[in-house]
């Protein structure tokens, strides 16, 4: 019987298109820990200089110029399969659904840096849109009620997401599989998701470089490339 899959990804499955992850050993905060502040949310609210700094740093991410790998493409085909009932992400780059990953599968868990929201009044508006204010404004303000922007992505200080959070932990609870890829496991609450799965009888396949704080509850620890590796493991599991 084929199995019901849930995958998780991390920063991991990017590297290879030019974004960088955030604890590898060429990490953005293992190379500049200072940036850690830029997604800090108490002192990005209450410090302009880090919100003008946080607005740069997004406007020249390498997310607006990245494509979807192989390893994203092999994720569209476990969906086409019939087999994948979530797919769960930390990424903010946009990358599974511009692979052509189901929006309705995709759960972004940590945001979208595609869209901006008014901290003040709710307003949602197109990044792009915002990024195109700062050569006149380095910090730009809502131009309904003059409250803080930020991108619609979870920083520190923040909660994620109730209903994304609550459909992950489901997808988590419900798969025969679930995979984790490139992920370091050492966020919670969504790196909880892991054993949650291994708690209710999922087989567990952690596709990492590095180990992680989970791996004691893997039944296979993969540390291949994931842009061959993950491929293979898509085909592996379609073909049970």
């Amino acid at each position: 019987m084929t199995p019901s899959v849930t995958v998780l990804t991390g920063a991991g499955i990017s590297t290879d298109v030019g974004i960088p992850d955030f604890r590898g050993p060429q990490g953005t905060w293992t190379l500049h820990p200072e940036r850690q502040d830029l997604l800090d949310y108490p002192v990005y609210m209450a410090d302009p200089d880090v919100r003008r700094r946080s607005w740069l740093a997004r406007l020249h991410s390498p997310m607006w110029d990245a494509h979807p790998s192989d390893a994203h493409r092999a994720l569209v085909e476990l969906e086409k399969a019939g087999v994948l009932t979530a797919l769960l992400t930390q990424n903010i780059d946009g990358l599974h659904q511009a692979a052509g990953s189901s929006s309705e599968l995709v759960v972004e868990l940590h945001g979208s840096l595609f869209t901006t929201v008014c901290t003040a009044c709710d307003g949602v508006w197109a990044t792009q849109a915002v990024l195109e204010r700062l050569v006149e404004d380095p910090d730009p303000h809502c131009e309904r009620c003059g409250g803080i922007l930020k991108t619609s992505t979870v920083m520190f200080g923040q909660d994620l997401p109730r209903d994304a959070l609550d459909r992950a932990a489901e997808a988590a609870s419900t798969c025969d599989v679930m995979v984790a890829v490139g992920t370091s496991l050492q966020v919670h609450p969504v790196a909880g998701l892991v054993p949650l799965a291994a708690h209710h009888g999922a087989e567990v396949v952690i596709v990492n470089a590095e180990p992680t704080p989970y791996d004691d509850v893997a039944v296979r620890l993969v540390r291949e490339p994931i842009q061959t590796s993950l491929p293979a493991l898509v085909r592996e599991l379609v073909d049970r």
